[in-house]
């Protein structure tokens, strides 16, 4: 039976503790001087509420902005339908872990433990003020830096915004300091799997950097070098920490991939225990049989075919040079036609056509949720679909998988190349866990007229698809105004397959192919949607100070 190694039960009481008002602009609720701060109880409780609101930030469920996952109705990011808010939780709750984390560490110095006690939990803290700065940091830019509690009349809950470096040099120190003092992955107790360490503070940095990085670089603002360097370097060091990939691809994310024995996993949010003793549960596998999440066609024209050859790169467009197994879409002769000689990644994310999945033998349909008529089976089991909100596998946040992706990444976009033993390193081994034995060189890239960058891109799509970090890739990379406007396509239509479903209920395209969301119905504005608007009321409750990012109005 599968054990909470953070206290469930003591995490979900402290978070009634620990609430306040609006932490959106309030500071945080204050603990009794002489009752609280004194032990490394008290440190270890008062740290546990910043994994609540992890929680809370990081929830188990779909990311439907990008062009690679619909839920069951239009998302207003990736269309371009979205107004400004009066308030909204993309800002409010990364704000309620910065309070939570500078309470504890102005209020934890009083402590009567050790240096290194002390500053495993101001880490902790410490790491998380991190984790909400770079969520805020993605959606809006330069934001208010709060490094202190805040009292109720303070003149800092009207600060303006601070510039994009200043926060990003922020986010490095908080991950430094974190990285110092938090345990190794071999030096924390199985009792502890969860909590905070170096390999999670490194591959969070290595994460930040990639990300700032290639965004200053696309997008022409800042020194991007040094932000790779700082990846390269951070990704590095995750690697000489002992990790290993899970031998399975898809056993990654259900039950058999939990826990400390599965060391691929650097940071997961805990739910469980398990279906009949739901302490804490999420709904992710419903969400799947719901339609919450169904792969695009776009999405799967991502996988390479066995020979190692695209049909389509990152950006939907057709590669220069296209795979002998390629079937035209129009001829495709049944729905299971596009996973042939494919990737084998590609069958551990989507249901194939007889496969049993949900309540039953997978045929294709639009009826039952699935916008796209292609059902999600990565991170699908049994288990947690049983029940409604009782799922029960932990949700990762950080793999080492995405670690030796930053890596490849980095190292081409800095030297505008890269070795064939980072290759074999990186990409190279990511294939060979999931039995797909066509391997990235350079000899290959040359020979075949691609791309490396479009490869290495690539890998990142399919191995971390669905994971959630499509649509902010798309933003660092600078295609989104290319990508998201495109018009979404799911499956093929033929009668054979679509048992009991009339093509006049559907939108087919020349080729027969669904229609999800037409392009004339979608858009991205170059010089406003690389920012995510701020809420009215932060503008108005800063009386002015906080300014809109450009072209909202």
């Amino acid at each position: 039976m599968k054990k909470i190694n953070i206290t469930i039960v003591t995490l979900l009481s402290l978070s009634l503790i620990y609430s306040s008002c609006d932490l959106d602009r309030f500071p945080e609720t204050k603990f009794s001087e002489v009752d609280f701060w004194n032990t490394e109880s008290d440190l270890m409780n008062a740290a546990n509420r910043l994994y609540v609101i992890l929680g809370q930030m990081s929830p188990y469920s779909p990311d439907n902005r990008a062009d690679d996952n619909t839920g069951q109705n239009v998302n207003g990011v990736s269309s371009g339908n979205r107004t400004i808010p009066n308030t909204s939780d993309d800002w409010s709750r990364p704000y309620d872990m910065i309070f939570t984390a500078n309470n504890i560490l102005e209020k934890g110095v009083k402590a009567q433990v050790s240096d290194a006690v002390k500053n495993r939990y101001f880490g902790e803290a410490r790491f998380f003020r991190a984790y909400a700065y770079f969520s805020l940091l993605q959606k809006f830019g330069g934001v208010p830096l709060v490094l202190k509690v805040l009292s109720i009349n303070s003149p800092d809950l009207k600060m303006p915004r601070s510039d994009r470096q200043t926060i990003v040099q922020t986010i490095y120190d908080d991950l430094d300091f974190a990285a110092t003092w938090a345990p190794t992955r071999a030096a924390l107790a199985s009792t502890q799997y969860g909590r905070i360490t170096r390999s999670a503070a490194l591959a969070f940095k290595a994460r930040v950097a990639l990300y700032e990085g290639t965004r200053a670089k696309f997008h022409n603002d800042g020194e991007w070098q040094t932000h790779l360097n700082i990846a390269v370097q951070a990704a590095s060091a995750v690697m000489g920490q002992g990790h290993t990939l899970f031998p399975s691809y898809s056993g990654l994310f259900i039950q058999a991939g939990e826990g400390p024995a599965n060391t691929e996993n650097i940071l997961v949010k805990i739910y469980g225990v398990n279906n009949t003793n739901v302490i804490l549960g999420h709904n992710y596998s419903r969400d799947l049989e719901n339609g919450r999440a169904a792969a695009t066609r776009n999405l799967l024209r991502e996988y390479l075919y066995t020979d190692g050859l695209p049909a389509f790169n990152t950006d939907n467009a057709p590669s220069a040079k296209r795979s002998a197994f390629f079937v035209n879409e129009r001829d495709e002769a049944s729905y299971n036609t596009i996973f042939e000689n494919r990737d084998p990644r590609m069958a551990a994310t989507v249901f194939m056509n007889g496969e049993t999945a949900y309540k039953g033998i997978w045929t294709p349909t639009t009826s039952l949720g699935s916008r796209t008529a292609y059902a999600t089976k990565k991170g699908f089991n049994i288990p947690d679909w049983t029940t409604t909100n009782a799922g029960t596998v932990d949700r990762i946040l950080i793999r080492y998988a995405e670690v030796l992706l930053i890596y490849a990444e980095a190292k081409y976009e800095l030297d505008g190349a890269i070795s064939d033993a980072d290759l074999n390193l990186t990409i190279n081994a990511l294939r060979a866990r999931a039995g797909f034995g066509a391997r990235l060189t350079n000899t290959f890239v040359t020979g075949n007229n691609l791309s490396m960058r479009e490869e290495i891109r690539r890998e990142r799509t399919v191995e971390l698809a669905l994971e959630g970090f499509r649509y902010d890739d798309l933003i660092r990379w600078k295609t989104a105004e290319r990508v998201l406007p495109q018009t979404l396509l799911g499956a093929k239509f033929n009668a054979t397959d679509w048992v009991g479903t009339n093509p006049s209920s559907l939108n087919l395209n020349a080729d027969g192919v669904l229609i999800v969301e037409d392009a004339g119905k979608r858009s991205f504005t170059e010089n406003r949607d690389y920012l995510y608007p701020i809420p009215f009321n932060e503008i108005t409750l800063s009386d002015g100070n906080v300014i809109q990012n450009p072209n909202w109005k």
